[in-house]
């Protein structure tokens, strides 16, 4: 699976939101902050990854994502857990804690979490 340029993720966000659109409506969830070429073209780029697919209407197309969110999602978190984090997931909490990203209490449901699948 390939990682996504930045603007190629925001479209993926829009899809996997909308479920399937047509580019008028990935431009319009998209808060009309790309030029609908723009988002076109995005798209295409997206359909040549892999990364949608689309039911043909006459001329246009309507898209739908083929790689689903978390599968997305777990690829580049376990990706940047062994990059950036040695693949310690200690360390990588820590970072956030550093950062001040995360607050006690919500390490404390995160240990709640935990605790009550080991039981």
């Amino acid at each position: 699976m390939e990682k996504l340029t930045q603007k190629e993720e925001e479209v993926m966000q829009a899809l996997w939101h909308l479920e399937n659109a047509f580019v008028k409506e990935i431009v319009s969830h998209l808060n009309g902050t790309n030029h609908y070429n723009t988002v076109s073209t995005i798209v295409r780029k997206l359909e040549e990854k892999k990364y949608v697919g689309y039911e043909a209407f006459g001329k246009t197309h309507r898209y739908f994502p083929v790689v689903k969110k978390e599968d997305y999602r777990n690829k580049f978190v376990n990706n940047a857990m062994t990059s950036y984090f040695n693949s310690s997931y200690k360390n990588m909490v820590s970072f956030f804690a550093k950062e001040e990203k995360i607050s006690a209490s919500e390490l404390r449901e995160i240990l709640e979490m935990i605790e009550s699948k080991e039981k």
